[in-house]
């Protein structure tokens, strides 16, 4: 560790855990180091130093097991002025949590102090519920200074909410609008009224989509209103987002969750433990975590001679939403693993089976709860609970744990893998502001994976997992259920 010249803080690359090298536009340095806060001297880098060291103590920060580092792209970026820098912008997170909010909160202050710092920032409070409301944080000398601290936080420093605009009831219901008001023309008159010309958004595809409708509805204002979203969800299932912000470091967090669940198995015999993974219709998030809690249990000694055994604590099953189980298959199948080493580890999808649960309530004449995206509240559907009842007998289970990670691994701050991706996302989202485009910055899987503005019209949700990836198909041998992925391959 040194300090440069200019002030700027940085590690030796061989410090590193095994990262991948990060986007050329980072590098302005010497490649053997990292460059941690650019350009606002010592008192500013200081707040990211500690976060890197804190994960690297704490955190395994080689989680691109399934993205390589070759799929980024370099950034074509002069250290020359990037345009014509808007007068103010907003930042507003939404949506579920996600662990890279924090850190990209951070990142676009950040990347405007260092850029431009004329530019005026504020902070809707709890997304596009402040922006109703008239509720903001101006962004003061003060924060801009010392912004790496947020690379240390899990959650949003400016709070969050599942607000939709075009969900007129919903608004009223809750108080955002009054009876009449069109929340979109409420929204509008705010930024509007605040003077903002670029609006960051920071969510899934229901948050940026409403952002690029707001856009739409001011342009028939003649008000010009520039929208730049970051793709924020777990599920990692954006189109045409190669890899969404918080994937990895959910996919870490959840691995690190089950670590310790995991030892429960030795608290009673013919024990069963369903680890259920955040994913509404992507398997993603589940593969990921099983592959990454594997890997680290690789690196974990054993002591078989007297219990302590990779098979008693490995992933026994992978359930996904993409792939259809064979129950009376997989339960022969469990009940021997559990005949052999006295219980049975699954990984489950939140969103596995849901449609087949759904069906089944309603048929009994029950209402399924929705929310305002008319999403399907899963944490009282729980899929986990209906496969754990469903296999116990089949199986004969003694005792059956259900235990979700959903809220330890969202909740979580961003391992160094995705501080380096969320700065690259800050810097491609400040250039295309002074540039005044429209869209989502992301990998861009119909480019090669290159890291650039997505357009709005390309931007959907509900993504599915491919399961054919070489790295799911070898696990899935070695834990021996590749019948189950063989199976959906020939179907489709």
């Amino acid at each position: 560790l040194y300090v440069a010249p200019q002030i700027d803080v940085r590690v030796p690359r061989s410090r590193r855990a095994s990262a991948p090298e990060p986007p050329q536009a980072q590098r302005r340095f010497p490649p053997e180091c990292i460059l941690l806060e650019p350009r606002l001297g010592l008192s500013a880098g200081l707040p990211c130093l500690l976060a890197t060291a804190w994960h690297r103590r704490h955190v395994d920060t080689d989680s691109r097991s399934m993205v390589k580092k070759e799929d980024f792209q370099q950034l074509d970026r002069s250290d020359t002025d990037l345009g014509h820098p808007p007068k103010k912008v907003a930042i507003l997170t939404a949506g579920g949590l996600a662990p890279c909010l924090s850190s990209a909160v951070g990142a676009l202050i950040t990347e405007y102090a260092v850029t431009h710092p004329s530019t005026e920032i504020i902070c809707y409070v709890n997304g596009y519920k402040g922006l109703l409301l008239g509720e903001s944080i101006k962004v003061t000398p003060a924060i801009r200074a010392t912004a790496g601290a947020l690379h240390l936080h899990g959650g949003s420093p400016i709070g969050n909410s599942r607000v939709k605009l075009t969900n007129v009831k919903d608004c009223v219901k809750r108080g955002l609008v009054k009876e009449g008001e069109n929340p979109q023309q409420v929204a509008a008159d705010q930024l509007v009224r605040d003077g903002v010309e670029v609006l960051h958004t920071i969510g899934g595809d229901d948050t940026n989509t409403a952002a690029a409708d707001l856009s739409r509805f001011l342009k028939q204002m003649n008000y010009h209103l520039c929208v730049i979203g970051l793709p924020k969800t777990i599920d990692n299932d954006v189109f045409p987002i190669k890899q969404s912000l918080g994937a990895w470091t959910a996919a870490e967090e959840g691995a690190r969750f089950f670590e310790n669940v995991v030892a429960e198995h030795s608290a009673n015999p013919r024990m069963m433990i369903v680890h259920e993974v955040m994913g509404r219709d992507c398997g993603w998030l589940t593969a990921a975590t099983a592959a990454k809690y594997r890997e680290r249990l690789r690196k974990r000694p054993m002591l078989p001679q007297i219990g302590l055994s990779k098979a008693r604590l490995d992933v026994h099953a992978v359930y996904l939403p993409e792939v259809p189980v064979d129950i009376e298959a997989e339960a022969t199948r469990l009940k021997q693993i559990l005949d052999d080493h006295d219980n049975v580890n699954i990984f489950i999808s939140e969103g596995a089976g849901v449609k087949d649960i759904v069906a089944r309530l309603e048929a009994e004449g029950k209402e399924v709860e929705r929310d305002a995206f008319g999403h399907v509240k899963l944490d009282l559907i729980n899929p986990g609970k209906y496969f754990a009842d469903t296999f116990s007998g089949l199986i004969g289970a003694e005792k059956v744990m259900v235990q979700k990670s959903g809220y330890f691994a969202r909740s979580a701050a961003a391992n160094s893998d995705d501080i380096e991706l969320i700065r690259a996302s800050a810097e491609v989202a400040v250039k295309c502001a002074c540039d005044s485009l429209n869209g989502v910055v992301g990998m861009d899987e119909d480019k090669d994976g290159e890291l650039r503005l997505c357009e709005f019209e390309r931007i959907a949700g509900g993504k599915t997992f491919d399961y054919k990836q070489k790295w799911f198909v070898d696990m899935m041998n070695e834990i021996g259920q590749a019948h189950n992925v063989q199976d959906s391959m020939d179907q489709n």
